[in-house]
């Protein structure tokens, strides 16, 4: 099998995915190309941003910021509104568009835009979310109230697993908060970006007030250094995660770095076994497990609850349909590059001499007709321990381990004993049991019976340790404090003729 993605089809000649500033399409003179994941053929190329390129667009947002800022919110509301409409009109073309640079399967690509416009949809209540609170006669004659007032320019730096999504957790909530924002978006898959950009202009967002920079490292680290940009989102792997936390704040901005995980399914003796598997099906392997919700460690307490869950997803992996994302029929399509997939390789490479027991062995799988995609099946490990690597690292891709325990209380402190703190999960028909659980645990975000419980929109998304540096979650109420500054106006009128003598005493409302 070819493991080189960097050869055009005969004849093509790929387009190039420039930056988006100030309205604009722009070209920077250095250049990435992009892979089909199924094919393994370039379909694109990137610009990568230098430090003058970054520092154009945070102008660009800095010149657009004084007018967006003092923009009604019910204004920047319809904007949004607008822009909800055309995603929703727009949404196959995100999808095809999406699937056809990252890789997954066309209907896990159109859930992730619907997720993404459930935040546009939270964030189109500018209006309210930004009332602040008055109290009236705090004092004699005193009035006293709070607003939330933007920052100024923000950015956002996101990951290839969910091009269109992740951004969408960030910017529609900072612009209607009235920040102007500048996203860098994956190299690996930029195109929904830049997609986006064009409908938020459509939509009537003014020129500036997004704006999108590809680029690497080089871009990551301006934005970093560049003191015009008061606050950074970040969501990628945990190293790079506390890098940019560490840096960012030393550098006096507000950051919020989002990491890794280990999420963990506890499957109790007395849980629905049946449905239990098919959760843990769609949890460990939907969008190859190149997610930071993905349960890649069923934890099974008994024997006999193990031996069940690994004999029925034994039979369900190799019933799964693995092929090119564009196909709807399939339930998995490829890993995002060829290096991502040897990376994956090397962690089955590394169970095996561990001595886990590769249950199902996810490296022999063929793609007919994909000879250059960069497929991998689905793989299943029993008798995994907690010294083990595959235990230890977050694998991302198509790998699910089982850990054998005997109690809840062994599956729990097996949880809370991890480094990561993102999601987990319980399978269980007992509520002492879930409440227990969901009262004690030490992670962010918690199911019953929920593999993957993703918080709605109103809510906010964040992990506990080391799956997240800074105060502040994603999305939802979190995320109007994150991107506003608190101001509260104390004030006072005089009665007229009143004449006020001098005070030394530290003044208090109940005089």
């Amino acid at each position: 099998m070819s493991t080189n993605p960097r050869v055009a089809s005969a004849g093509t000649a790929p387009s190039l995915i420039g930056h988006y500033i100030n309205g604009k399409l722009h070209d920077s003179g250095r250049h990435l190309e992009v892979s089909n994941p199924a094919t393994g053929q370039v379909c694109k190329r990137v610009a990568l941003a230098s430090q003058e390129t970054v520092g154009a667009a945070v102008a660009a947002a800095g010149t657009a910021f004084p007018a967006w800022r003092d923009t009604p919110p019910g204004k920047r509301a319809r904007v949004l509104f607008n822009f909800k409409q055309l995603l929703e009109d727009h949404a196959e073309e995100l999808a095809a568009l999406l699937t056809e640079e990252h890789g997954k399967v066309i209907d896990d690509a159109m859930g992730e835009i619907r997720r993404g416009i459930e935040v546009v949809e939270y964030a189109c209540g500018a209006p309210d979310l930004l009332k602040g609170e008055y109290s009236k006669n705090a004092g004699p004659g005193i009035d006293c109230w709070s607003e939330q007032q933007p920052l100024g320019v923000v950015a956002g730096i996101t990951p290839f697993n969910f091009p269109a999504m992740v951004p969408m957790w960030m910017f529609p909530i900072a612009i209607a908060c009235g920040n102007t924002f500048v996203l860098k978006p994956s190299e690996k898959d930029p195109g929904p970006s830049l997609l986006l950009a064009k409908l938020l202009a459509r939509a009537g967002l003014p020129d500036g007030v997004f704006n999108v920079v590809n680029g690497d490292k080089v871009a990551v680290d301006a934005l970093l250094g560049d003191a015009r940009v008061a606050a950074v989102s970040f969501v990628g792997s945990t190293p790079v995660a506390e890098y940019i936390y560490q840096t960012g704040t030393q550098a006096g901005k507000r950051v919020q770095a989002l990491g890794g995980a280990k999420n963990h399914a506890v499957v109790m003796p007395d849980a629905d076994i049946d449905n239990a598997v098919s959760a843990l099906m769609g949890a460990a392997f939907g969008s190859c497990g190149e997610r930071c919700m993905a349960i890649s460690v069923a934890v099974c307490v008994g024997e006999k609850t193990a031996d069940q869950v690994v004999t029925k997803l034994q039979h369900q992996i190799d019933s799964l349909k693995i092929g090119n994302g564009a196909d709807a029929s399939n339930d998995m399509g490829p890993l995002i590059t060829s290096e991502h997939r040897d990376k994956v390789r090397a962690h089955i490479e590394s169970g095996i001499t561990e001595g886990a027991d590769l249950a199902v062995d996810g490296r022999g799988l063929v793609v007919a007709d994909h000879a250059d995609g960069f497929f991998l099946g689905a793989s299943l490990f029993d008798h995994v321990t907690p010294d083990m690597r595959i235990y230890r690292e977050e694998i991302f891709g198509p790998v699910l381990c089982v850990v054998r325990v005997d109690s809840q209380q062994e599956a729990m402190r097996l949880i809370n004993a991890h480094e990561f703190g993102n999601g987990t999960c319980i399978f269980t028909r007992d509520g002492e049991a879930a409440r227990y659980f969901t009262d004690h645990i030490e992670v962010g975000m918690v199911g019953v019976n929920v593999a993957l419980p993703v918080p709605i929109a109103s809510q906010s998304f964040g992990g506990w340790k080391r799956s997240l540096f800074g105060d502040l979650y994603a999305y939802g109420p979190d995320a109007v404090r994150f991107y506003t500054h608190r101001k509260t106006i104390t004030q006072r009128w005089p009665a007229g003729g009143v004449r006020e003598s001098r005070s030394f005493a530290f003044p208090s409302h109940n005089d």
